[in-house]
């Protein structure tokens, strides 16, 4: 979404496949974010996808012409990352534009940010539920680790390298999804600057230590 970031650009050129599925806004306020910030980011954050998906069908981006794009119509998700900087009046803001469009809302905040939710009646009676995220199981973990990590042609030690690091990165992880993205994108850096195709618990140590990762 990097070339969308700017809509009133002469040249858009094409729009991502996944924004076409997805039909989903991400907003992440700033840690001190104001009345403002958020009144300008909430509808700014929906109407780019609903600009590019109007981009997509009819060439062109005219708010007045496709008036489901001016309210963020073709928008059909909002996601907010972070939402524990929402102070009260973020948070009203947050429930005002849900009531005023017809699209999901998700928060996503820490652990325990359904206890402060849960004070303000107006913003918990539309809360359709809440979810921890735990973390991953070995199993899962390894299904993720196999989809972003395969193993690819068989190597001389008939995969133990390979399968070994797997078992590393479950071990550093501890099962933290959000750790364990960090990590493979540090294992993915160090392979593209090598210039190497296997994955190797060398390789995993490295990515490790550059990010301080504990034991």
């Amino acid at each position: 979404m990097e070339q969308w970031q700017t809509i009133f650009e002469d040249n858009f050129g094409p729009m991502p496949p996944r924004v076409l599925e997805a039909h989903t806004a991400f907003f992440t306020p700033s840690v001190a974010a104001t009345v403002r910030e958020i009144d300008r980011g909430l509808p700014t954050a929906c109407q780019r996808i609903s600009f590019a998906i109007d981009y997509h069908e009819h060439g062109l981006v005219d708010p007045y012409v496709y008036t489901q794009s001016r309210s963020s119509g073709r928008t059909e998700l909002l996601i907010i990352d972070e939402a524990d900087r929402l102070k009260t009046t973020g948070l009203e803001q947050v429930r005002d534009y849900f009531d005023r469009h017809n699209m999901g809302v998700i928060l996503i905040g820490m652990p325990g940010i359904e206890k402060r939710l849960a004070r303000y009646p107006q913003l918990y009676s539309r809360i359709g539920f809440a979810h921890e995220y735990k973390p991953l199981t070995p199993d899962e973990l390894t299904a993720v680790l196999s989809n972003r990590l395969p193993a690819g042609d068989a190597a001389d030690d008939d995969g133990i390298g390979h399968a070994t690091a797997i078992a590393t990165i479950v071990r550093v992880t501890g099962g933290n999804f959000r750790l364990v993205d960090r990590l493979i994108t540090q294992i993915e850096r160090i392979q593209k600057l090598n210039m190497l195709d296997g994955l190797t618990p060398e390789v995993v140590d490295a990515a490790r230590q550059a990010l301080l990762i504990g034991q």
